[in-house]
């Protein structure tokens, strides 16, 4: 099975609908990416991945990633700069927690959508929606090899 299939058509429009909700309320950016191998420590893969999405780039650098790895099982959530300055330094295990309880029911595009509108408002408390927001990158799932 690819890693594209993990998640069927209706999870993945669940998942990309959380990230757009999320983005409403926000000058934030939320991307998900999802892969079967992870090589190397999951917060050093998920650091890899935000740098190869441009997630460093945004303007107030208030990109957040949530990755997942498959096969391999894990799980990190990382923020940029701008957001963790703001945020409690424990904010992304206490996301990170209540997703995991997700994953462990095998509910696996729930505790992403979760997680999402649970960053998404803290997003929200610090980067409010600006009436001249312009959404800085792409809305969907991106998926690296299987």
């Amino acid at each position: 099975m690819s890693v594209q299939d993990f998640f069927t058509d209706e999870e993945k429009k669940q998942i990309t609908d959380a990230v757009k909700a999320a983005e409403l309320n926000t000058s934030g950016e939320v991307r998900v990416h999802v892969e079967g191998k992870c090589p190397e420590d999951v917060l050093d893969r998920a650091a890899y991945w935000f740098e190869k999405l441009a997630m460093h780039k945004t303007e107030l650098r208030n990109g957040v990633l949530f990755y997942l790895a498959v096969t391999d099982q894990k799980f990190a959530i990382l923020g940029d700069a701008g957001i963790n300055a703001k945020v409690p330094s424990d904010f992304w295990d206490e996301i990170k927690e209540h997703v995991l309880s997700k994953f462990k029911e095998g509910r696996f595009a729930d505790g992403l959508s979760e997680g999402i509108r649970m960053a998404g408002e803290q997003l929200k408390a610090h980067f409010p929606y600006q009436t001249d927001d312009v959404n800085e990158l792409s809305d969907e799932i991106s998926f690296g090899k299987k």
